[in-house]
């Protein structure tokens, strides 16, 4: 926190108001909006400090009208999202004898139903598949997507999930962020259902190591039950609830012992969690400025006949600095700890998961029962422009085409403890490890990110990698 101070210190030092701004004093009439065809004008409301018959100065209604507009485009029901002052005649004051304002919001709604075939790689991430599993495209998932993002117009999502191939799923969901009339309280009803035939049973030396098989090896069923309390604008606390039941065939309990510890071929467990999050950054899917921190405790194994008893805490912070109008510093940090040392193999998750990496170890897998990373960024705004494309496509939602692209370097650290390295010939475990490289980083319609990195670890192994996909 002290290093978030010193920033915006900094910050406001450069681009204090001036004495004239501090003290002119407006009130605001009215707030209107403009452009919300389904969503409920109460959900935009929801995201905004500023209301009518506020008085306040001049520069602080600037930055509230900033903050208010990184809030409601950080719902992500919007393309863009514009609010602009509009002055009074000069004869007409407020009841207070103020100069008068009013305030119009007009937001672009984004397409809310998506629909779309899924086709896609079933290993963690494209590298491996590239890199590690011969380009095999029988490693393919195929099925069909279906989203809707403003089912009712109160920014609740409903998603169905249907796929086949490698890795069989059905997954369904239901999510309301308010249930109340307050619009504090949230929740999330949901279940997926998982098959594998060929399955990664273990790791050896670091990497995944897969049983082919065209028989049923693992059948996971998982249905849950989350509830979200959001008191104010930036502050998320998640109670969750969630059982699972996941069958092994004898042959992977047999290659792997320790998938579940003693050779068991079943385990079932009911898991409660309790998350907090802190989210002040500008823009969720690819912020430049602002900061985050948060942190979840999780218990595997809440009633007597548990299969597993697991406790885990992990905490997260990051920050988000401007230097300059197109250079961009960043990092964040992240730890998780787990209890107790012996845990199965299917619970022991360090780093190579997820977000969960030091870029140059895109290809391995370092399992452990606790970690640290920290990574840094400094990316250059090359191109940030929104095109208008509405002569050539009349649809409201897809006619306006933003593109920003950013060149950037980054080098990250991390730690994997294993208490028990052996079990997986870890060489990577309980070792520094560090991972350097520069990258290219686009990102345009609805949130899709696409980056090219070529990155160099500490084993002196360098290669490019690629990602692409929809962040939120």
């Amino acid at each position: 926190m002290l290093l978030f101070s010193f920033f915006n210190a900094f910050w406001l030092s450069l681009t204090g108001p001036t004495t004239a701004q501090a003290t002119e004093q407006v009130a605001i009439r009215q707030v209107t909006i403009v452009g919300n065809f389904r969503t409920r004008e109460r959900i935009i409301r929801r995201e905004m400090d500023l209301k009518a018959g506020d008085t306040l100065t001049l520069q602080k209604l600037d930055s509230l009208l900033e903050y208010d507009r990184r809030k409601i485009i950080n719902t992500n029901l919007f393309v863009t999202v514009e609010i602009k002052k509009k002055e009074l005649p000069v004869d007409f004051q407020s009841p207070q004898g103020l100069k008068a304002l009013d305030i119009e919001v007009t937001v672009k709604e984004q397409w809310y139903i998506l629909g779309a075939p899924v086709f896609e790689l079933a290993d963690r991430n494209f590298n491996e598949w590239w890199y590690e599993r011969g380009r095999d495209l029988s490693r393919t998932i195929y099925g069909v997507y279906l989203l809707h993002q403003n089912l009712t117009g109160n920014s609740d999502r409903l998603r169905a999930r249907i796929e086949f191939g490698f890795i069989p799923r059905i997954d369904v969901y239901y999510s309301t962020p308010y249930l109340d009339k307050k619009q504090k309280l949230g929740m999330t009803v949901g279940i997926i259902r998982l098959t594998n035939r060929t399955l990664a049973y273990r790791t050896r030396a670091d990497k995944l190591v897969f049983l082919n098989s065209e028989e049923r090896t693992r059948e996971r069923i998982s249905p849950y039950l989350s509830f979200t309390y959001r008191p104010k604008f930036y502050g998320f606390h998640s109670l969750t609830a969630q059982y699972s039941f996941t069958q092994l065939n004898d042959t992977i309990a047999r290659l792997n012992p320790n998938y579940f510890l003693d050779k068991r071929t079943r385990q079932d467990y009911l898991q409660l969690s309790y998350s907090h999050f802190y989210d002040r950054r500008d823009r969720v899917q690819y912020p430049l400025k602002g900061y985050f921190y948060g942190f979840a405790v999780s218990r595997m194994g809440i009633l007597p006949n548990d299969d597993i008893k697991q406790t885990e805490l992990a905490v997260s912070a990051g920050q988000f600095v401007p230097l300059s109008k197109k250079l961009f510093f960043s990092y964040s940090v992240r730890a998780k700890y787990s209890t107790p040392a012996l845990q199965p193999f299917l619970q022991t998750r360090g780093l190579g998961y997820g977000a969960d990496l030091v870029r140059g170890y895109e290809l391995y897998v370092i399992d452990g029962q606790r970690f640290g990373l920290f990574r840094t960024n400094l990316r250059y705004q090359l191109l940030n422009r929104t095109f208008d494309l509405s002569k050539f496509i009349k649809i409201r939602q897809f006619n306006t085409f933003p593109l920003a692209i950013y060149p950037n370097v980054y080098f990250d650290m991390g730690y994997v403890h294993n208490a028990f390295p052996a079990l997986n010939n870890s060489n990577l475990a309980n070792t520094a490890l560090r991972g350097v490289g520069i990258g290219l980083d686009v990102v345009t319609w609805y949130n899709f990110v696409g980056r090219i990195n070529y990155s160099i670890n500490h084993l002196g192994e360098a290669r490019p990698y690629f990602s692409i996909g929809r962040e939120f």
